[in-house]
């Protein structure tokens, strides 16, 4: 019985992969200076394909089981996939490798099954978890990494990662052994769009923040205090009413949240609601309840398909050599029309990952404390979600354990915080990967 690998070879000759050989047995205008043409006695590149280029996709959902369909079926063999989630019926419209008896079970495991079986010569090994479970030794392992995850979080994570991983040698000079490119694709409703990222070449994710709506969260000071939205209400319900044992709630302490539960919902819906009255907010609504807690995004077929289609043409330029890579910012809109643009996104100076992470911010005087946090978590530049600060070694607040004690001083001025003109804050935050920080230089209006 013949091995994988032998398998492996034996299949680089079979009539599945004519589309594939048209491209990579001959030169052409738009081939790389290093690209040499694959011959049947020297079949370097289609090997390279099937056994010695891993990729590592993150993201099993709705753009996931497109660019596993399309990776494999464009000639990949090494590939993994890392996903968390499990398959809801909602997913089945649009989610193809998945059928209505896997609803409940592990997306990537699932995924991976349906490629294998289906694709022969495709090995796609499952991972079911967070990508914060792997240590950098296990990405170091890869040679491109696809993220097809609709968590700006997430992203910002991964991608700070691989940045880190870069290394310089003594004179200072970037080693490309240790570049791992990433191609990150995303979708929203009939929107998307594709970026390549060479970390510390082009500019990383972290760069084009901005370009993305603020995500749904608020400060948790914000949620527990003052509230002045029918969001702050719902968040409350979900992050502080269902976490404390002493809220009374029609289940026991300790059980996760089920968005798909109609009791769970129902819970937080009426919670948010009886809040949102005490403090006498309107706009509490069960739909609006279901779109702040499950973080709903509109996701359509089509513009998924598109989306990984171009990610993985990526891919494929990029282990073949074939073709010059994007430079580096693809955008699809599908709203009217079809309309496609591509710019290079340029690096952002004060970018918190792979620039000087320092960023300057106007305020009054009279500013209060908790209004900096407000700004940090709102500012499309920055997009924090539970920040901490310090300036001239002082705790000025602090999340987590520390959280009660610093909280009077949301209450006080930069004055009173005896925080002077042209001070720096330290910030870090759960959505900074890593060690990462960002230093705010207080500039008074």
């Amino acid at each position: 019985m013949a091995t994988p690998m032998e398998q492996g070879n034996e299949d680089l000759h079979d009539k599945r992969w004519t589309h594939i050989n048209k491209v990579i047995d001959r030169n052409g205008p738009l081939a790389g200076p290093d690209f040499t043409p694959d011959t049947p006695e020297n079949p370097q590149i289609k090997k390279l394909l099937r056994h010695e280029f891993p990729i590592l996709v993150i993201g099993a959902g709705g753009l996931g089981c497109e660019l596993l369909k399309n990776l494999a079926l464009s000639g990949f063999g090494n590939i993994e996939v890392i996903d968390m989630d499990t398959i809801d019926i909602s997913n089945l419209n649009r989610q193809f490798l998945f059928r209505h008896t896997d609803v409940g079970k592990s997306k990537a495991i699932v995924a991976a099954e349906f490629i294998n079986k289906r694709i022969p010569g495709a090995h796609v090994v499952a991972h079911f978890k967070k990508i914060q479970d792997f240590d950098e030794a296990y990405y170091r392992k890869f040679k491109l990494v696809i993220a097809g995850l609709d968590s700006i979080e997430a992203r910002r994570w991964i991608n700070g990662l691989l940045v880190s991983m870069v290394k310089r040698d003594e004179d200072g000079d970037i080693d490309p052994s240790t570049i791992i490119p990433m191609i990150d694709g995303g979708t929203e409703g009939f929107k998307g769009q594709a970026r390549v990222i060479f970390p510390r070449i082009t500019s990383c994710f972290e760069c084009s923040l901005e370009a993305f709506p603020p995500q749904l969260t608020f400060p948790l000071c914000t949620i527990a205090h003052t509230p002045r939205l029918p969001e702050h209400c719902i968040q409350w319900a979900s992050l502080i009413a269902w976490e404390d044992k002493n809220f009374p709630k029609p289940f026991p302490h300790g059980t996760k949240i089920d968005t798909d539960n109609p009791d769970h919902m129902t819970f937080l819906y009426e919670t948010a609601k009886k809040r949102a009255e005490d403090h006498s907010i309107n706009g509490v609504t069960y739909k609006l309840t279901q779109g702040v807690v499950k973080n709903i995004i509109p996701a359509i077929a089509s513009t998924n398909a598109i989306i990984a289609a171009a990610c993985c043409n990526e891919a494929f330029k990029i282990c073949t050599n074939t073709s010059g890579t994007l430079n580096n910012y693809m955008m699809y809109n599908g709203v009217n029309g079809i309309y496609t643009y591509t710019f290079e996104y340029e690096q952002k100076e004060g970018c918190a990952v792979c620039g000087s992470n320092f960023a300057k911010l106007d305020l009054a005087k009279t500013t209060k404390l908790q209004r900096v946090v407000e700004i940090l978590t709102e500012d499309p530049r920055f997009q924090l979600k539970r920040p901490s600060l310090r300036c001239n070694g002082r705790n000025l607040y602090m999340q987590g354990m520390l959280e009660a004690n610093t909280r009077p001083n949301l209450d006080k001025t930069l004055v009173d915080l005896n925080i002077n003109d042209g001070d720096e804050i330290t910030v870090t935050d759960p959505a900074l990967p890593g060690s990462l920080y960002l230093t705010l230089k207080v500039i008074y209006a």
